[in-house]
């Protein structure tokens, strides 16, 4: 019977017997010695699950990070590899590395999270609530770590025209999905705000073997930020609006072959004014109005004088292009994109007595116009922008 472990009935039996039960004797453990045998069985359970130790690593998950530390340190301490060698049927221990942590009596988790650069919400370490990694707070402190933009003048014009090939189709905004997708020159939406990549650093490689790069990355608020292409990663995806902001591109805007319907071909017209508003008095062979239609000019205008979009008054027909294989409405778009810096602010009353703000008159010389269809054709007009301080296309 020696070995045995009686229970108290079994005790009581004995004892009318006359016989001593020989007692085992039980260890007593120190809440310290406790948790590191807790801490070690959780990392033996996640061997168990994915057949390895656990890794360190920005790309892994939060607890195996955790346990990663943790076992680090137990081999790390040989007080803590005696108590749980006996346990180690996986292997664990391994070789011994230097601790990570200058306290080595405090194994803890909260140490240990706290050397993670993670903030835990006073939960238990399986109820991990509203915790970041020192990586991330590293990406947040960086996207809101912003300084005036000294030179944005420069750039401004960037957002504007971005804005207008949007509201015209030429540009779109799709979910960002790679960090390949962040290069020299492209923009982005996070936090609810423009962002353009204006400069990006040599390409390095990070302790992880993953790329990374410094960016001046400029925001449509008038601020900057000297953040890293990570930062900017994580941030747009983090942001459940993050999105990227295509290429200006004609795209659709040419096709190979006719297709049906009106979008198959256009003529784009140009007018002149009759009427006798001051300002066009003043200005009549620079401002025109730019359109496109797939109806007879003539037809277009009939009845301008009562129109507010011809300033309730009759034109003259100064160019027409014929265009074919083109889609009419993105023609529209691009071309009122590109002279929109020089469009005509003027307010016109209808025969209704109602104020209408025409859009399609533009203080543009015709020559400049000649220079925009011709650009069509050779289909590098969305690489232009009407400058009127130089009466010229610009190249952007």
């Amino acid at each position: 019977m020696v070995g045995k472990t009686f229970t108290d009935e079994d005790d009581a039996l004995l004892a009318e017997l006359g016989v001593e039960a020989e007692k085992k004797q039980v260890l007593a453990r120190t809440p310290r010695e406790e948790r590191i045998i807790a801490g070690f069985e959780e990392i033996q359970r996640f061997a168990e699950e994915h057949g390895r130790a656990p890794q360190h690593g920005e790309d892994r998950d939060i607890f195996e990070r955790l346990y990663a530390v943790r076992l680090d340190r137990i081999r790390a301490l040989e007080e803590c590899r005696n108590l749980v060698e006996a346990m180690d049927h996986q292997s664990l221990l391994g070789a011994t590395s230097k601790p990570s942590c200058e306290d080595e009596n405090d194994l803890d988790d909260d140490a240990l999270l706290a050397e993670l650069g993670v903030e835990q919400a006073a939960a238990p370490i399986t109820e991990l609530k509203h915790v970041r990694s020192s990586v991330e707070k590293k990406a947040a402190e960086e996207i809101a770590r912003r300084n005036r933009c000294e030179d944005f003048d420069l750039f401004k014009p960037i957002f504007e025209r971005v804005q207008e090939e949007l509201d015209a189709g030429v540009r779109s905004t799709r979910p960002f999905e790679l960090k390949a997708e962040i290069e020299e020159g492209r923009l982005f939406i996070v936090g609810g705000q423009k962002a353009y990549v204006a400069e990006m650093g040599e390409l390095t490689l990070t302790d992880q073997g993953r790329t990374d790069a410094r960016l001046r990355v400029i925001f449509d608020n008038g601020t900057e930020s000297n953040m890293l292409m990570r930062s900017l990663q994580r941030a747009l995806n983090k942001d459940e609006a993050g999105r990227r902001i295509t290429e200006s591109d004609a795209g659709p805007l040419f096709t190979d072959n006719p297709v049906d319907g009106d979008e198959s071909s256009g003529t784009i017209y140009v007018l002149r004014s009759r009427s006798d508003l001051p300002i066009v008095d003043e200005n009549r062979d620079l401002i025109h109005k730019i359109g496109v239609t797939n109806l007879d000019v003539k037809r277009r205008i009939a009845g301008a004088r009562l129109q507010p979009t011809f300033l309730m008054a009759d034109v003259d027909i100064v160019a027409t292009y014929d265009l074919f294989n083109i889609n009419r409405v993105k023609l529209e778009n691009l071309l009122h994109r590109i002279f929109g810096p020089a469009r005509l602010d003027i307010t016109i009353t209808d025969r209704f007595g109602n104020p209408v703000e025409p859009r399609e008159w533009f203080m543009v010389p015709l020559f400049v116009i000649d220079e925009a269809v011709e650009r069509i054709k050779d289909k590098t007009i969305q690489d232009y922008v009407y400058d009127p301080a130089t009466a010229a296309l610009l190249k952007l």
